[in-house]
C-alpha cells in the first residue's frame, strides 16, 4: 500500500470514528428532538387511569390540566373507577362536561337499588318499604346476597351518558381508543374489555366487591378489575403507546398507628399487591401523576370539590413535561358533538334474550311499550326500572340497535336465581306495641308470574299477611289475600257507652280487644305503575270485645260488640305519585275503595245490603328545596243498616297503616271518636333540616258522627282539631318518628312514637 492510500484509510477511519461519536451522542441525549432534525413527528400518548372509588374523581381534575396544555389522548386504559371516567372521556366528553355530571350525580342512589319509588308497583313499594333485609333462601337455606346492590341504578345513567356511541362495539372505534379491565372472579385472571357493549364493560370493570353483585359476560362472572390490574400500564404500552402518562388514585400502605381497625387491616392487606406492582410500574410511567388522596375513602363522593382540585393540583405540577409532549404532537383531533336535545326514539320493536320463567308480555307489561312506539329517553328509562325493580332479574342490560330514525331495543335479562327469600323488620308504635316481621316469598311456585307472600309479626300483638298474586302485565292480575290482625286498647267507656248504649258504671276505661281476619279473591289491573284498579270477592271475620269487670262482676260481664262473619263485594282505586310514603315532597295519592256487603251474621243486622266507602286524597309540594307541604282529605261513611254500630269509623291516633276503618288523627287517642261517617281535614308543613333529618308541623280537624252526609253536618265548622310537632329520622330499617299532639278541645296532648317501617 502507498503512502498515499495508507493515508487516506487513516483519515477515513477517523472520520468514521468521530461519526460514530456523533451518532452516540444524539441518541443520549433527550433534548435533542425529531422535530429539530426536520423530521415531521407525531408521539403516540397513552393514559392509564388507576381504580379507587370516589377518589378517582381526581382523574377529572388532572384531565383538566392535561387537556389545558393541548395533549393529544391516543389510547386510554382504566380500571374500575378510571374505567368509567376514561371510557366517558373516550367517548368525547371534555374535562369541564365530566366535572359537571360527576358533581351532580347522586352517587348514593347510583351505588344502591333504591331504584325511583315512581318505578315501582304498589306490591314492589310495599316491599322495599316494609323490609329493612333481605336474605336468598333457596333450598331453606340462609345465604348472603353478592353485594349490597345489582348496580341497576349504575347501568342506567352510563347508559343514558354514552347513548351517543350505543352503535360502536368496538372500542378501538371510539373517539379515542378505549379499554378497561375486570377479574375473571374463578380464576383472579385479568380480562381486557375492548369490545361489545360499553355500558357492560365498564360495570364489569367497576363492579367493586361487597359493593356491587359480580357482572356475567361471556359466561365469565366478573369483578372489580383492581383486584388483577388496578394500573395496566403494560397493556397501554402494547397498544403502540409511545409516552404513557398515569394517573395513580391508588392508596398507600397506612402506618401502624391507624391499623387499630379491622377495615383498616383488611384494607392493608388488599394493598400489599397494588403498591408491590407500581414499583416496576412507577418507573415505566413517563410522566407519574399521584393526587393526594390520603383523606379520603372509596366511598367520599360528597367531597368531590376536594377530590377534583387535587386531581388539578398534581397533574400542574407536570405541566411543563405535558407542555413538552403537546409540541412533539400533531393538531389535537376535534371532540364530536355530544347531542343532548335529543329526547326522542322511535322504538320500531323489541327483542328480549335471557328470560326463561318470564314471559314476552310480562316483560313487556312491566317497560309498558308497545312497538312501534315513540317515546322520551326518560319514560324508555322508567320502564327499564319498571322491570328491574320486580327483582325477578339480577341485571336488565339495554341497548338501542340500529343507525336508522327507528331503532330495536334490545334486552339481555339475567333472572335471579334466587326464588326463594327471607325478609326481616322490626317495628314500634302505640297501639301495635312492639313487632318483629318475619317473612317468606317464594317466586315461580305454580307459574312463571306468580309470587307468594307470608308475613308473621311476633311480638304484643300477633298478626299475619298471606298473599299470593299472579301478574299478567298489561291484563287483569289474580290475587289471593288473607289477614289476621289483632289488638288491645283501653279507650273512655263514657265515650264508647254513649256510641254503643252500654250502661252506666263507674269505669273510667274500658279494654277492646279488636280482632280483624280477612279473606279476599281479586283481579287488578294496573293502568299504570301509579293507577291500580282492582274487583274482587271478601269474607271478613270480626270480633270486638271487652273482658273489663266493673265494681260487681254480675253487672258488667264481658261484652259484646261483635262476632259476626260479613261477605261483600268490593272495588277499588288507588293513584300514588308520591315521591317519599313517609315524607312525601311531591305528587298526589288518591286511595279509594267500596264494600258492597251482601251477606252477615250479625245478630242486631236488620238488612244485610249496606255500603261502607272510604278515600283519601292527598296533595305534596315543594316550597323551597328543604321545605314541602302535604295535604290530605279524607272521608267515609256507610250507607244503610245503622245498628252494625261496630262497623264504624274509629278517629284518633297516629300512624302511616291502621287497619280497615281506624282513621288516624292527631290532639286524640286511638279509637277515641266513633261514628259511621267522618270527613277530615290535614296539612303538614316538613323541613329537612339535613340530610333525611325532619322537622315536621301538622294541623287536622274533622267532623264526625252518624249520618254527616244526609244531614249537611258534614259542611259545618270542624267539630273535632288537634295539632302536632313531630321530628322524623329516615333511616335503613324505616323511620324513627315522635309527635307531640295537641287537642283543644281536651286541652291536653298526646304523645306518639314510632320507629321503623310500617307493618
Amino acid at each position: 500500500m502507498d503512502t498515499t492510500s495508507k493515508n487516506f484509510s487513516i483519515l477515513l477511519f477517523i472520520s468514521l470514528f468521530f461519526s460514530c461519536i456523533t451518532l452516540f451522542s444524539q441518541k443520549k441525549e433527550p433534548q435533542i428532538s425529531a422535530n429539530s432534525l426536520g423530521i415531521d413527528e407525531d408521539i403516540k400518548v397513552g393514559l392509564v387511569l388507576s381504580g379507587g372509588g370516589a377518589k378517582g374523581l381526581a382523574h377529572i381534575g388532572a384531565l383538566k390540566i392535561i387537556e389545558q396544555a393541548g395533549v393529544r389522548i391516543d389510547y386510554i386504559g382504566g380500571t374500575s373507577m378510571g374505567a368509567i371516567v376514561g371510557s366517558l372521556y373516550a367517548s368525547g366528553y371534555t374535562p369541564t362536561q365530566l366535572d359537571s355530571i360527576f358533581r351532580t350525580v347522586d352517587f348514593n342512589k347510583l351505588i344502591q337499588d333504591d331504584l325511583p319509588r315512581s318505578v315501582k308497583t304498589f306490591y314492589e313499594r310495599e316491599d322495599s318499604e316494609k323490609y329493612a333485609l333481605t336474605l336468598p333462601f333457596d333450598n331453606f337455606k340462609i345465604g348472603l346476597p353478592q353485594g349490597l346492590s345489582k348496580g341497576q341504578n349504575f347501568y342506567n345513567e352510563f347508559s343514558r351518558l354514552s347513548a351517543h356511541v350505543s352503535e360502536i362495539r368496538d372500542f378501538n372505534k371510539l373517539p379515542i381508543p378505549f379499554f378497561c379491565v375486570a377479574t375473571n372472579i374463578s380464576t383472579g385472571e385479568q380480562i381486557i374489555l375492548d369490545k361489545g357493549y360499553l355500558s357492560e364493560a365498564v360495570s364489569a370493570s367497576g363492579a367493586l366487591p361487597s359493593i356491587f353483585s359480580p357482572v356475567e359476560l361471556n359466561g365469565i362472572l366478573m369483578t372489580d378489575g383492581g383486584v388483577a390490574n388496578n394500573y395496566p400500564i403494560k397493556e397501554i404500552r402494547e397498544r403502540g403507546a409511545e409516552i404513557v402518562i398515569g394517573i395513580d388514585v391508588q392508596d398507600s400502605l397506612l402506618p401502624r398507628e391507624q391499623l387499630n381497625s379491622a377495615t383498616n387491616i383488611m384494607l392493608q392487606i388488599s394493598n400489599f399487591r397494588t403498591i408491590n406492582a407500581m414499583k416496576t410500574k412507577m418507573p415505566d410511567t413517563d410522566i407519574y401523576i399521584k393526587p393526594s388522596i390520603t383523606d379520603f375513602s372509596l366511598i367520599s363522593f360528597d367531597k368531590a370539590d376536594e377530590i377534583i382540585a387535587n386531581g388539578e393540583k398534581a397533574a400542574f405540577a407536570s405541566y411543563e413535561k405535558l407542555k413538552a409532549i403537546e409540541k412533539r404532537q400533531k393538531k389535537t383531533k376535534p371532540k364530536i358533538n355530544i347531542l343532548k336535545d335529543v329526547d326522542t326514539v322511535r322504538i320500531k320493536n323489541l327483542i328480549v334474550s335471557g328470560n326463561q320463567r318470564y314471559t314476552r308480555s310480562y316483560i313487556k307489561g312491566k317497560l309498558k311499550l308497545k312497538t312501534p312506539k315513540t317515546t322520551s329517553y326518560k319514560k324508555l328509562y322508567e320502564g327499564i326500572n319498571n322491570l328491574s325493580a320486580t327483582g325477578n332479574f339480577d341485571r336488565v342490560s339495554h341497548h338501542l340497535l340500529g343507525k336508522e330514525e327507528s331503532k330495536s331495543l334490545v334486552l339481555n335479562l339475567k333472572e335471579s336465581k334466587n326464588t326463594m327469600l327471607l325478609r326481616f323488620a322490626l317495628h314500634y308504635d302505640d297501639l301495635y306495641k312492639t313487632a318483629a316481621l318475619i317473612n317468606f316469598t317464594k317466586k315461580s311456585l305454580l307459574f312463571n308470574n306468580d309470587i307468594l307472600s307470608f308475613d308473621i309479626a311476633l311480638g304484643d300483638n300477633i298478626r299475619y299477611n298471606f298473599d299470593y298474586y299472579i301478574d299478567k302485565g298489561y291484563y287483569w292480575s289474580i290475587g289471593l289475600k288473607n289477614s289476621f290482625n289483632r289488638f288491645n286498647r283501653n279507650v273512655d267507656y263514657n265515650l264508647v257507652r254513649e256510641d254503643f248504649s252500654l250502661p252506666d258504671i263507674e269505669v273510667n276505661k274500658i279494654n277492646l280487644d279488636f280482632l280483624d281476619v280477612k279473606t279476599q279473591f281479586y283481579l287488578e289491573t294496573l293502568l299504570k305503575q301509579t293507577f291500580s284498579l282492582g274487583i274482587g270477592a271478601e269474607h271478613r271475620r270480626f270480633r270486638l270485645i271487652s273482658e273489663t269487670i266493673g265494681e260487681d262482676e254480675d253487672q258488667l260481664p264481658r261484652i259484646v260488640f261483635d262476632n259476626s262473619d260479613y261477605w261483600s263485594a268490593f272495588s277499588y282505586l288507588r293513584f300514588d305519585s308520591y315521591d317519599n310514603k313517609y315524607f312525601p315532597s311531591s305528587g298526589f295519592l288518591f286511595d279509594g275503595n267500596v264494600n258492597y256487603y251482601v251477606f252477615d251474621n250479625n245478630i242486631n243486622s236488620q238488612d244485610s245490603n249496606f255500603v261502607v266507602a272510604k278515600a283519601n286524597f292527598g296533595y305534596a309540594f315543594n316550597i323551597t328545596d328543604k321545605s314541602s307541604f302535604n295535604f290530605e282529605l279524607s272521608a267515609g261513611a256507610r250507607i244503610g243498616e245503622e245498628s252494625l254500630r261496630s262497623l264504624n269509623f274509629f278517629v284518633g291516633g297516629y300512624g302511616t297503616k291502621i287497619i280497615n276503618n281506624n282513621i288516624p288523627f292527631y290532639g286524640y287517642d286511638f279509637l277515641s271518636i266513633v261514628g259511621d261517617s267522618f270527613v277530615k281535614a290535614a296539612g303538614t308543613f316538613d323541613y329537612e333540616v339535613f340530610r333525611k333529618n325532619h322537622i315536621n308541623i301538622s294541623a287536622n280537624y274533622a267532623n264526625v258522627g252518624n249520618q254527616l252526609f244526609e244531614n249537611g253536618r258534614w259542611f259545618e265548622s270542624p267539630e273535632y282539631s288537634g295539632y302536632a310537632i313531630g321530628y322524623g329520622l329516615e333511616t335503613f330499617a324505616g323511620p324513627v318518628q315522635v309527635k307531640y299532639s295537641y287537642s283543644p278541645e281536651l286541652e291536653e296532648g298526646e304523645w306518639f312514637f314510632s320507629i321503623g317501617f310500617w307493618f
